[in-house]
């Protein structure tokens, strides 16, 4: 303890040295904090109860220091280094599919054709119980992405539970490099509309874009309007994120700018190409799961007025993060500066709750311009031109999906049938069976009528009245009555079920096409685009 109190104090002075050329009364708050720290963990470490674990306590410390800055600034130790490498260096290596726990065990949710899981027979719904041996109970997706890993060539063993088997199986997976397209499906919505969908800003994502759209041109001379789908893309590189725009707007036009505290670091970025096509008309469609990179990409074609954006406000996620060396292997990664897009304005979400993004009303953000004059906020996301609605929206269907009922309703069809029609004829016909199953497997929705009821509850039996009798009786009618609005959502539950059946049976590209055939945000775009006088309008603020 005295030899930690001396380095301590050795930090101290040079802190304290360092604030004599800048700002005293900042820095004497901080060696005044750090030697309150500092006394406050000698007096536990000395006189608490049970034994403390110093590294525990430091590190419960650090969390809670950097939590209450935002989500993406955090605390890399010697324990958790080797799995940031593997995130950040490009060493990842995988078996072709995507995973979600559910329950007490990390459950396959995707499986990419052709890629080392597909050719091993695992399937969407597979629980993962094992991994080389090792138990995975309780595990999360990350943990086990971490045990998965591997290098290419090498092979796992993996114990699995399918539903519908009472025994596990036991299935050898080898490792590879798994490539998974950025620009998964591109094609025609009409005759003269087209479309292309980028998941996420991987290497190449602007020359991938580039090349559908020259492909749509030349396969089809008469098209006039095309859809860019950034739904539900997280983001990834900065330069791609420019890339991509380069495609729709000209050479030497700003993107995006990074501004922080070091001015040294501030910079810009800039399209250094001719662009595929700078006249073609432009929907853009995101979501509020539209993060980082595409919020560049839909906000700069919203700032050049190049395009119209159809949806949902995206996610909010403007920040740069880079990441220092802080000592024993540790590392400490951190916000440094702020995405700012051609109007000025900064994508970056201003308040948070729970580590996700709270929206704000318009009235607390700020204006800008578009290059033709329109009105444009910041403060956390991009709002669309075109504001759509989701189904998701109703509180109740959303915890619906939360709960994955429909993935495990899914995973019950297949079971039962060992195929079905192309995805151009396969119609979802079973509604009544799914709520059934929904009902069956216990959904869990506490509406306000059940929170009034809990309060009722309490309250008579703190005044000694016997009510449980009449309560269990009106909590059972509205466990029914819940069930029974799901009914008015029968529309789009039933398209939402057939997208995800669509997936299992057709991979990734049978999805994106039942996507597109039952999709309101996409219907939009296309009557949009077969109006070019509203179209217009939109871009000119009229």
């Amino acid at each position: 303890m005295r030899r930690f109190l001396k380095i301590t104090g050795l930090v101290a002075v040079l802190i304290l040295g360092m604030a004599m050329t800048t700002n005293n009364g900042r820095y004497f708050e901080i060696i005044k904090n750090i030697e309150i720290y500092t006394n406050l963990y000698k007096e536990l470490n000395t006189y608490y109860v049970d034994d403390i674990d110093p590294g525990q306590l430091m590190r419960t410390g650090i969390d809670a220091m950097v939590g209450s800055l935002d989500p993406y600034t955090n605390y890399i130790s010697e324990n958790d280094i080797e799995s940031y490498r593997l995130n950040t260096e490009g060493r990842d290596n995988s078996f072709g599919a995507l995973t979600k726990k559910i329950g007490e065990y990390v459950t396959i949710t995707e499986i990419y054709k052709g890629q080392p899981a597909d050719e091993a027979g695992l399937k969407a719904g597979d629980q993962i119980l094992a991994v080389d041996g090792k138990d995975a109970k309780g595990k999360t997706a990350d943990e086990m992405a971490g045990i998965m890993r591997g290098s290419p060539g090498s092979l796992m063993a993996l114990k699995i539970q399918r539903p519908g088997q009472k025994e596990a199986i036991n299935v050898t997976v080898e490792r590879t490099r798994v490539e998974v397209p950025n620009v998964p499906y591109h094609g025609m919505l009409t005759d003269d509309i087209g479309y292309i969908t980028l998941t996420t800003f991987t290497r190449n994502a602007g020359r991938n874009v580039s090349n559908a759209l020259k492909e749509l041109k030349k396969e089809n001379p008469g098209l006039k309007g095309v859809v860019l789908d950034l739904r539900e893309n997280g983001g990834g590189l900065l330069v791609e994120a420019v890339n991509v725009s380069n495609v729709f707007i000209p050479r030497g036009e700003l993107v995006a700018a990074t501004k922080g505290r070091v001015k040294e670091w501030d910079r810009s970025f800039k399209t250094q190409n001719n662009p595929t096509d700078e006249e073609i008309s432009l929907v853009v469609v995101i979501n509020d799961h539209s993060a980082s990179a595409s919020e560049i990409v839909c906000g700069t074609m919203q700032d050049y007025d190049r395009g119209v954006l159809i949806g949902q406000r995206s996610y909010g996620k403007g920040l740069v993060q880079n990441t220092l060396e802080i000592g024993y292997n540790s590392r400490l990664k951190l916000t440094t500066a702020k995405y700012y897009i051609p109007s000025g304005r900064c994508i970056q979400s201003v308040e948070y709750e729970n580590g996700e993004p709270v929206d704000i009303s318009d009235d607390l953000r700020t204006p800008f311009k578009t290059r033709n004059g329109r009105k444009v906020l910041d403060g956390g996301g991009v709002k669309p031109d075109l504001v759509i609605s989701k189904v998701t929206d109703n509180k109740m269907v959303k915890s619906l999906v939360d709960q994955d009922f429909i993935f495990r309703y899914a995973t019950q069809f297949v079971i039962k049938n060992e195929s079905i029609a192309s995805v151009e004829d396969f119609k979802f016909d079973q509604f009544d069976e799914f709520l059934d199953f929904v009902k069956k497997e216990g959904f869990q929705y506490v509406s306000e009528t059940e929170k009034m009821i809990e309060k009722l509850e309490a309250t008579a039996e703190k005044d000694g009245f016997q009510i449980d009798q009449s309560i269990q009786s009106l909590k059972g009618q509205l466990t029914e009555a819940k069930i029974d609005d799901l009914k008015e959502f029968k529309v789009e539950l039933s398209k939402m079920i057939e997208k995800e059946i669509a997936g299992r049976y057709y991979y990734q590209e049978g999805s994106i096409k039942m996507g597109l055939r039952n999709d309101n945000e996409i219907q939009e775009a296309i009557v949009l685009l077969n109006n070019p006088a509203k179209y217009k309008q939109i871009l000119e603020g009229n």
